[in-house]
C-alpha cells in the first residue's frame, strides 16, 4: 500500500499548488471534473466482456429487439464508440491484445501455428491487471479465462492443464473462472470465501444458469471489497457463445422463442458464391454456415438463442450497477463494456467471426465513468480505437503510466475532449491468423504442425489476412496466397461491404495508399 500512499501524496500536493496560485475550490473541483478526475482517490475500474457478441445485438446500438435495457440505460451516461475495432477477432488472441495492450502478431499467443504460444509469466506481469496490482488495486477476475500463462511462453498454447491456482493467484485476489465452460475445470478463490464457493459448488445448480452464476459472483466481489481500497474487476461472460440448452437460461428464452428478428441486408440464403475461393475451400465460417444459419428457420433459430443470452448478460448488468449504487461505490466507477470478437449469423453467408468483415471485427463499447456520468456527458464518439487500446487507457484510469511493451493508445483523451483530433490516428490494424485445418492439427508434435502449416501456404490454402480501418475506408489482403487477394470498400458508401472496389480505377489512389499504411502498420506490430 506504500505505493497508494504515495498516490495520495502526490494529489494532496497537486491541490495545495492549485489553491496556492489562487483557485477557489470550487474552480479547482470544476477543473477537476472536465478532466474526468472528480475526486482525489484512484477510480474503481470494472471490464466487463462477452463472448462472440455481435457489435449490433444490442438496443444502444440500433437493435432495441434485442432487449437490453440495463447495458441501454448504462449507455445514456456513457460515452458510446461507434468506430471501434478488434486487432484480431477470436477470442484467445483477442483477449491476450486486450490484457496486454499488444497486437497478436507481436504476443504471439494464439490457437494455431506459428502463433500458437502460451503467455509468459513476464508478459503478464505487464498486462494492465498485473500492473493495477502492483499499484494498490484489489483485483478481480470471474468468467472464460480463454488463453494459458505459464512459466515461460511455450507450445502449444492449449495445454490440458492450466494451473490457474500456480500462474494467477499472484495477479488476482479474488478468482472464479474456468477455461471455456465453468462447468468443467472450474477453479475460485479465496478458498474461504464459503458464498463464493457455493456459488459454484452447489450441486442442484443447472448448468444453464452459467451467467446467473458469473452474476452471483460479481456480487460477492462487490459485497467483499474493503471500502479504503480502489478495485479493477474483470469479467468474461461465457455467453453469448453457444446456444444449446445447456448454455441458454431457459426461462429467459421463453420470452424470444416466438420472437421474429429483423434479418441483415447482407445475410445470404444457401451459399455466397460471391466470395473469395480460398475461403470457399478453406474457411470454417463458410461451411458453418451451411449448417447453422443458411435458411431462415436456422438464422431465427441461432439469433433467438443469441438474444436470450445477451438479456441474461444484460440482467447480471443491472444488478451489479444496483450493487454499486448499494455500497455506495457507482460514482467512483469506470465500467467499460465490450466483447471478445463479433460474429456473422449469417452475414456475407458466413458464420463464426475471425474475417475481415465488419461483422466479425466491428466491437461494441462503452464507457461509463461515475465520477462525471451525467446525460449531458454522454454521446456518441466517432474515434477510431482499437481493442489492442483498452489495457493502456485502463491503466490511465488509475494514473498508471503504460510501459513500453504496451502498442495500443491511452484514449481517455478522447473520452474527456482533450484530445486533439486532428492528432489522434487515421487508422486502426486488424488481422486474422487463424486457419481452420492448422486448428486441426494441434496435439501433434510441433516440428510436425510447423511443416503442415508450410504445406498449406504452398498449397494456396492460406487465408490469413491483415488490413486496416480508416474514417472512410477498409482494406485488407490475404497476404499469404499467390496471387495476393485484396478487398477494399468504402465504408461511408457501402456499410455492408457488398462492393470490392479493388478493381475501381477511381479509388486506385486510395488503394495504393492503404496498400502502404497496411504494410508499414504490420511493421510496426511485430516484435
Amino acid at each position: 500500500m506504500n505505493k497508494m500512499k504515495g498516490y495520495f501524496i502526490k494529489r494532496i500536493a497537486s491541490i495545495a499548488i492549485i489553491a496556492l496560485i489562487g483557485l477557489s475550490c470550487k474552480e479547482a473541483k470544476s477543473e477537476e471534473s472536465n478532466l474526468g478526475k472528480v475526486n482525489n482517490t484512484p477510480p474503481n475500474i470494472i471490464f466487463l466482456m462477452t463472448d462472440d457478441q455481435r457489435w449490433d445485438n444490442m438496443g444502444c446500438y440500433g437493435k432495441p429487439e434485442f432487449e437490453t435495457p440495463n447495458i441501454d440505460r448504462l449507455a445514456t451516461e456513457s460515452v458510446v464508440f461507434d468506430k471501434a475495432y478488434y486487432a484480431v477477432a477470436i477470442c484467445m488472441p483477442s483477449r491476450v491484445t486486450m490484457l496486454t495492450g499488444r497486437y497478436n502478431s507481436n504476443h504471439r499467443v494464439g490457437f494455431v501455428a506459428p502463433d500458437n504460444f502460451t503467455l509468459s509469466q513476464d508478459d503478464f506481469s505487464k498486462s494492465y491487471p498485473a500492473l493495477l496490482k502492483k499499484e494498490g488495486y484489489r483485483t478481480g477476475f470471474i468468467g472464460k479465462v480463454g488463453f494459458t500463462v505459464s512459466e515461460n511462453a511455450q507450445r502449444p498454447s492449449t495445454p490440458k492443464e492450466h494451473f490457474y491456482k500456480e500462474n494467477l493467484s499472484g495477479i488476482f485476489d479474488f478468482f472464479a473462472g474456468a477455461e471455456t465452460v465453468d462447468t468443467k475445470g472450474f477453479i475460485a478463490w479465496p478458498e474461504n470465501d464459503v458464498e463464493l464457493q457455493r456459488i459454484y459448488a452447489e450441486p442442484n445448480r443447472k448448468k444453464y444458469t452459467r451467467t446467473l452464476r458469473t452474476g452471483e459472483a460479481m456480487l460477492r466481489f462487490i459485497d467483499t471489497q474493503p471500502k479504503e481500497q480502489p478495485f479493477c474487476l474483470s469479467v468474461s461472460f461465457f455467453a453469448v457463445k453457444h446456444d444449446n440448452n445447456n448454455h441458454v437460461y431457459m426461462p429467459h428464452f421463453d420470452l424470444f422463442k416466438n420472437n421474429t428478428f429483423s434479418v441483415p441486408e447482407n445475410w445470404v440464403e444457401g451459399t455466397n458464391e460471391e466470395l473469395p475461393k480460398v475461403l470457399k475451400d478453406n474457411a470454417r465460417g463458410y461451411y458453418l454456415h451451411k449448417q447453422r444459419s443458411s435458411t431462415p428457420d436456422k438464422h431465427q433459430r441461432l439469433v433467438r438463442r443469441f438474444a436470450t443470452q445477451g438479456y441474461s448478460v444484460d440482467q447480471q448488468v443491472g444488478f451489479l450497477v444496483e450493487k454499486l449504487k448499494e455500497n455506495g461505490m457507482l460514482k467512483n466507477t469506470v465500467i467499460i463494456f465490450t466483447s471478445d470478437n463479433g460474429r456473422f449469423q449469417g452475414s456475407h453467408g458466413l458464420f463464426d467471426k475471425c474475417l475481415l468483415y465488419e461483422e466479425s471485427v466491428k466491437a461494441p463499447l462503452i464507457v461509463y465513468d461515475g465520477r462525471v456520468a451525467s446525460k449531458e456527458n454522454a454521446r456518441r464518439e466517432n474515434a477510431l480505437i482499437s481493442s489492442v487500446d483498452i489495457a493502456p487507457t485502463i491503466l490511465s484510469f488509475a494514473g498508471i503510466e503504460a510501459p513500453r511493451s504496451m502498442q495500443g493508445k491511452d484514449f481517455t483523451p478522447v473520452l474527456n475532449k482533450s484530445q486533439d483530433m486532428s492528432q489522434w490516428r487515421d487508422a486502426v490494424f486488424m488481422e486474422d491468423l487463424f486457419l481452420v485445418e492448422m486448428f486441426k492439427q494441434r496435439g501433434k508434435p510441433e516440428l510436425e504442425v510447423l511443416i503442415a502449416n508450410q504445406k498449406l501456404i504452398e498449397e494456396n490454402k492460406s487465408y490469413r489476412s491483415h488490413g486496416v480501418r480508416t474514417d472512410r475506408f477498409k482494406y485488407f489482403v490475404y497476404y499469404e496466397h499467390a496471387p495476393k487477394i485484396e478487398e477494399l470498400y468504402d465504408m461511408e458508401n457501402d456499410p455492408l461491404e457488398q462492393h470490392n472496389l479493388v478493381n475501381s480505377e477511381e479509388h486506385r489512389t486510395v488503394l495504393e495508399e492503404l496498400r502502404k499504411k497496411t504494410e508499414e502498420m504490420y511493421q510496426e506490430v511485430l516484435p
